[in-house]
């Protein structure tokens, strides 16, 4: 049978018993099974997908126009221009036809539109049939959503970005939310999510900072591992995004090319994806759209199989990001038509394409006929993809549509629970990075602040609480008259309700972005007649440039966006004190407010109970606990840096440029309302051979006067190497939660494959030396060092390397 016979005339399915549904057989065997019964154009149609509520949202009635430059106020659309001759090749194809031989997914069947859940489960439902009634075998698609703060549907809990998850340093909590997620989605009768994101921040230009876990790859690895477990212990597929590179585009820019070696690439970027693979057993693995070194992701060999494959034994499947196949022609150029480009990824290693098939058509199936493709190449994607779908029982005798969704009649997706992690994200996420004078405004024997202006774009507007693939700010703005979907006290109502004997005023001043100065100087009015001024400056999220953060909103620097700066200065140069809090997905040059602001927060977009969260650490009724996941830069420029930095161009080399390089407030910085001392640091031995291990103990304590969480911090620095290193990074980290007057005793088990480095030759190895040991509170308040010498010879490292630095708290003792 071929491609055309199958598109008008399906043949009945076979009436022999189906060996690929006996679930008494291993999976292998029925993967195998269905495989050979397969027709060439019925293995091709399950490499690919189809959005179609793409294209409902395209067709939107109530769509409005684009925001006019300059301002905020006006609900916004999307710039997919570069995007929209894939749109209309795409979208022309009816589910029906796209699907006569078969289907490997649907896209965004929840997440593209604003539905109900019955809406929602009411269309999977049909999809599905459309699919199973249309194609000879009836194998179901399998549906993925996004979810990187959330399930990414109307009316969802939105929990905090990814880079407010990092500052939790919490990776139990960042499970615990992952499986919530994961069970809503399950519920709803969705298979696969597309998250986390282990892109390792370089250059925080880059407006997809909000949705990274930071610029440590061990933070990013140990909390992206926890996203992974939580979401697949709800029977959700975690996709690992985007593999690899991508934060590291030249400028900050995305889509922009990568200027990097192998050598980088393996210490820095490859790290957290070898983590999530091979501790925590995630199933799928998205491409970068970004080239290294002229190498598209894409179309990598080596990045797709020789090393997540044959290195790190990866067996799921590698789905494309959304029209990164055909991009291969449009984009990068190293593929003529898109029919090369779907050659190129399929041989790369690419198993499935996004959102809709493109490069994987049936025009593969020809290629295979006149020789120019292996049929091996297509049978090994289609067997990996099999195997998802016989795993998550859509190949089981019993399997319909209608029992997929049959939970989502009762599915509350913003259910007290939900909320609750929410909350308890949000609070421990909030990073207090100087007390200063006003903080906390109910501390110990202080009164309330009679009159208090709440000044800023992000006082009263809860949209810059989310991420830009929120649901709120990643659909809805084309539905202006659906609201949220969710219910979101803002930073203003909070702090009404945090301080009710307050008289609080408020003025917006300005907006996120755009030149509108005119609102300034009432703002510099209220806040001059008042005891207090909380301003609250940030971003907006956003799409392709549409907003201030997110994917496609990349900055010239790290100066607040539009006349925010001008609203600080007019605020401050009041004489009022001044509580500075910075609502953003990215770091904000903030040094010149620093030494002027009586007290300074960061809350990186804190979620839907992000409000009550700011408000309680602002009154001092949450204790805060969150630790910096990026440092905060002193001016705007300067960039790209994180504190991985070389000796060289590093604050120590300070004189060789008459720029500074030294970090406002440091990677891991973080107060609380209560002090913390570190001491007592003692190594297990001083000497280690090249392959043994090390427990380095050091003894945290509560010196202040009440309950608190400090983040211990465990850095090594190479004294001597064969390589450049940097002049510190993190090997472990743990919250301590300690009474008032407690202590506590941390052990770190640091195993040598911890200290290994990628050498010149690309191996990565343990060398023998000098290694300085190092424990604190931030990656510049390490205040316990050791040497500790390794010995032997050099040792490569194998693919069984120890990926982490397990550790262990002591009881809680109180203080005589």
């Amino acid at each position: 049978m071929n491609s055309a016979q199958s598109a008008v005339d399906p043949a009945p399915r076979p009436a022999t018993a189906e060996v690929w549904r006996d679930t008494a057989r291993p999976v292998d065997e029925r993967v195998e099974a269905l495989l050979a019964a397969m027709t060439l154009e019925e293995k091709v149609g399950q490499l690919g997908s189809r959005w179609v509520g793409n294209d409902m949202a395209a067709g939107a009635d109530d769509a409005p126009p684009a925001p006019p430059a300059g301002g905020d106020d006006t609900p916004e659309t999307f710039n997919v221009a570069p995007m929209q001759d894939v749109f209309a090749a795409s979208g022309s194809i009816s589910l029906e036809d796209a699907s006569r031989d078969g289907l490997g997914q649907l896209t965004r069947v929840y997440g593209s539109v604003p539905l109900s859940v019955a809406e929602g489960a009411a269309e999977v439902v049909r999809q599905h049939h459309v699919v199973l009634e249309g194609s000879r075998l009836g194998v179901p698609a399998l549906v993925h959503e996004e979810c990187l703060t959330g399930f990414t549907t109307f009316g969802a809990t939105v929990y905090p970005a990814a880079i407010a998850w990092a500052a939790t340093f919490d990776p139990g909590l960042v499970e615990e939310m992952a499986a919530a997620i994961g069970r809503d989605m399950a519920d709803a009768g969705v298979h696969q999510g597309l998250s986390p994101v282990l892109d390792v921040v370089r250059d925080p230009r880059w407006g997809r900072v909000e949705e990274t876990m930071g610029e440590d790859p061990h933070v990013v690895a140990t909390l992206g591992a926890a996203y992974v477990r939580g979401l697949q212990s709800a029977g959700v597929v975690a996709t690992l995004k985007h593999f690899a590179g991508y934060s590291a585009s030249r400028a900050g820019r995305n889509h922009g090319p990568v200027s990097m070696g192998r050598r980088e690439l393996l210490e820095v970027v490859l790290p957290p994806f070898e983590a999530a693979v091979r501790a925590a057993g995630a199933k799928s693995v998205m491409n970068a759209y970004s080239d290294v070194d002229g190498i598209p992701a894409g179309a990598d060999h080596w990045l797709l199989t020789e090393v997540l494959r044959d290195a790190w034994g990866f067996e799921g499947t590698v789905v494309s990001d959304y029209w990164a196949v055909p991009f291969l022609s449009s984009m990068h150029r190293v593929a003529a038509d898109v029919e090369g480009a779907g050659a190129a990824a399929l041989a790369a290693g690419i198993d499935v394409e996004l959102p809709d098939t493109s490069g994987f058509g049936p025009h593969l199936a020809d290629l295979v006929r006149a020789g120019g493709l292996d049929e091996a190449l297509v049978d090994r994607a289609v067997r990996r993809h099999l195997r998802h779908k016989v795993e998550l029982g859509l190949l089981d005798p019993d399997w319909t549509p209608e029992g997929s969704v049959a939970r989502a009649a009762d599915l509350d997706l913003d259910s007290p629970g939900n909320r609750d992690i929410a909350a308890r994200m949000a609070e421990r996420s909030v990073v207090l990075l100087d007390p200063g004078s006003a903080l906390p405004l109910l501390g110990t024997g202080r009164q309330a602040p009679a009159r208090v202006a709440v000044v800023g774009p992000c006082a009263d507007d809860p949209r810059t609480h989310m991420g830009c693939y929120a649901f709120p700010n990643h659909v809805l703005p084309r539905y202006p008259g659906r609201g949220l979907g969710v219910d979101v006290v803002t930073m203003l109502d909070a702090l009404r309700t945090e301080l009710p004997d307050s008289e609080i005023g408020y003025e917006r001043g300005c907006a996120v972005e755009g030149d509108d100065a005119s609102g300034i100087d009432a703002a510099a009015a209220l806040a001059a007649d008042a005891d207090l001024a909380v301003v609250f400056v940030g971003d907006r999220a956003g799409l392709f440039g549409i907003g201030t953060s997110g994917e496609g909103c990349d900055a010239e620097d790290l100066r607040l966006p539009g006349v925010q700066p001008d609203l600080l200065d007019a605020v401050i140069a009041t004489g009022t004190p001044v509580v500075v809090v910075v609502v953003s997905g990215r770091p904000y040059a903030l040094g010149a407010w620093a030494p002027r602001a009586a007290g300074l927060v960061q809350a990186f977009m804190p979620g839907q109970e992000g409000g009550p969260a700011v408000a309680g650490v602002l009154s001092g009724r949450i204790q805060p606990s969150g630790h910096l996941p990026v440092q905060i830069p002193v001016g705007p420029g300067g960039q790209p840096r994180t504190y991985l930095q070389p000796p060289l161009g590093s604050p120590e080399s300070a004189g060789v440029s008459s720029l500074d390089a030294s970090a406002l407030f440091p990677f891991g910085h973080g107060r609380s309302y209560t002090t913390f001392e570190l001491s007592d640091l003692v190594l297990s031995g001083d000497a280690v051979g090249t392959d043994g291990e090390v427990e380095v103990t050091v003894r945290v304590t509560n010196t202040g006067d009440r309950a608190g969480e400090e983040v211990v911090q465990l850095y090594v620095r190479d004294l001597l190497s064969s390589v450049v290193r940097p002049v510190r990074q993190l090997l472990g980290f743990v919250r301590v939660p300690l009474e008032a007057g407690s202590s506590r005793t941390v052990t770190f088990t640091v195993h040598t494959d911890r200290l290994s480095l990628v050498d010149r030759d690309l191996r990565r190895v343990v060398e023998p030396g000098p290694v300085e040991v190092l424990v604190g509170r931030s990656a510049e308040d390490v205040p316990c060092r050791a040497v500790l010498d390794l010995t032997g010879a050099v040792r490569e490292v194998g693919p069984d390397r120890r990926l982490s630095t397990p550790v262990v708290l002591s009881s809680e003792e109180a203080q005589p």
